[in-house]
């Protein structure tokens, strides 16, 4: 596959006509939507909508879908930023800086940086796709699972970042992660475990549901002790990010854009991941680190950012290897078989003009979600001047609502109810979220490629550090350690030392 600006131009003529134009934009107002609701995620909603798409034809058809893809990265972070609730488990970390600026009266900035770097990531993302595609769809390939292990290993060692100083409690919510995730079956052997002889628990818990009862159902809950008036009583000021801001996020949507397209180029690394890695990077980069946590502009610029490098990214081995890189890149993948299109290396010579014009679709697609987003910024941020007493009720029936459209199953609403207690609980008790949030994400993945890896090695743990890439990693991830560790014992040698003198 040879890039062609011949192929390209053809790809925009394609794209920009009037019917293709009517369902890309169709498809990122239908995103958007489903990235702003919790719990229902571009894999529900282009499942919904795919018998839709044998009514028109093949390219409009995969031109929309993949607008509900990334539109619904786009609309993730809106719930996140304005209520603290995560469209979608990417938004977590968004959550993190993004509600914090709400809270200081500055949605309305927060959701425009939020914009702005997810157009300029997607859209480098984009020419990565573009220009790229073969060469960097080999990374892809040259990973087995102690490449995955390994990676997600990396991943998990970001608890001590997130924990701040608190990392006993950092280490008790991420084994609180870990252990949820194990409920169900052996993802290898299909064993049932910890299920206790209860039905419902061999499907174990899907971890869309304890999200949105951390952030959403708690949320409530501690509003309701306060007996809030309002989600948050400060008033609004500056509707948009200053030009300073801007300039002082452009390193940021960079890095972010890197972390997020390199990665996001390898199947099971979903945006969820990605966008904790590039939070700890720019927190681990930045000058100020302890301003993160506390309504760092550039903590919601590096994990939007991520997020859609990272839904660029996934179209490389899609297109050029057949392989999907998540859940709803899979369903995609079904669409495009549906109309006989088989993904490949020959699907760039087969059907040249179809790739093409989906590619150029995406670019045009970006610039619609940035108009449709931008000029939405001042609606969104005014959802929290709603009376909390009128939002307060509406946040749990969406909550419910989401979290029952995941499987259909009255459980997971009980799972959402129950973890709302238990993020209330760990709120009152000062332990951080996040934590417990990127186990629970990273736990299935993390096992599987484990075991996977031992039945390669029979048993000998040295294949994840006699393989370049996954002792890469592995180095990677034992120096996170290190260093997290290092720093928590420096924080708090002071105290000690002061403690000391007063004895």
């Amino acid at each position: 596959m040879l890039f062609s600006w011949d192929l390209l131009l053809t790809g925009f003529a394609d794209a920009l006509t009037w019917t293709n134009l009517l369902w890309a934009l169709v498809g990122c107002l239908v995103g958007t939507l489903i990235g702003v609701l919790p719990g229902i995620g571009p894999s529900a909603g282009i499942a919904i909508l795919l018998p839709m798409t044998t009514m028109i034809p093949p390219t409009s058809g995969i031109i929309m879908m993949a607008a509900i893809y990334y539109g619904a990265m786009y609309g993730g972070s809106t719930t996140a930023i304005v209520v603290n609730i995560p469209g979608e488990a990417s938004s977590v970390p968004t959550c993190i800086d993004g509600y914090e600026m709400a809270k200081q009266g500055r949605a309305g900035a927060a959701l425009g940086i939020s914009a702005i770097s997810s157009f300029v990531a997607g859209t480098l993302g984009l020419v990565g796709l573009t220009f790229f595609a073969p060469l960097l769809a080999g990374v892809a390939l040259a990973f087995g699972p102690p490449e995955y292990f390994a990676l997600m290993f990396m991943g998990l060692s970001l608890v001590i970042s997130l924990s701040g100083r608190a990392l006993l409690k950092g280490m008790i919510a991420t084994s609180i992660g870990l252990l949820a995730s194990l409920i169900g079956q052996n993802p290898l052997t299909g064993a049932a475990r910890l299920t206790f002889g209860v039905v419902d628990l061999m499907a174990g818990i899907n971890f869309i549901s304890i999200i949105i009862g951390l952030f959403a159902v708690s949320e409530v809950m501690i509003n309701v002790e306060a007996a809030a008036t309002h989600i948050y009583g400060t008033k609004f000021h500056g509707w948009m990010p200053s030009w300073a801001e801007i300039r002082q996020c452009t390193g940021t949507m960079l890095r972010a854009t890197g972390i997020g397209f390199f990665l996001g180029l390898l199947p099971g690394c979903a945006p969820a991941v990605t966008t904790f890695i590039a939070y700890d990077v720019e927190k681990r980069v930045s000058k100020t680190p302890e301003r993160f946590g506390k309504g760092a502009i550039e903590g919601v610029a590096a994990p939007e950012g991520a997020n859609n490098a990272t839904s660029s990214a996934g179209f490389v081995p899609l297109f050029a290897f057949g392989l999907p890189t998540g859940p709803a890149l899979a369903v995609l993948m079904g669409g495009l078989m549906m109309y006989g299109l088989q993904p490949g290396p020959m699907l760039f010579q087969t059907n040249p003009k179809f790739v093409w014009a989906v590619i150029a679709s995406m670019y045009i697609g970006n610039v619609m979600l940035l108009v449709l987003n931008l000029p939405l910024v001042g609606f969104w941020a005014r959802i929290a001047l709603i009376p909390f007493p009128v939002l307060g009720p509406l946040i749990i029936l969406c909550s419910v609502i989401g979290a029952y459209s995941i499987r259909f199953m009255l459980f997971d609403v009980w799972v959402t109810l129950l973890f709302g207690v238990v993020g209330y609980g760990m709120r009152k008790l000062h332990f951080p979220i996040a934590p417990l949030v990127l186990a629970t994400v990273l736990a299935q993945m993390l096992e599987t490629s484990l075991q996977q890896s031992l039945l390669i090695s029979q048993g000998s743990w040295f294949i994840f550090f006699n393989r370049p890439i996954a002792g890469f990693f592995m180095v990677l991830a034992l120096a996170s350690i290190a260093r997290g560790i290092w720093l928590q014992v420096r924080s708090h040698a002071p105290e000690i030392a002061i403690d000391d003198a007063d004895e």
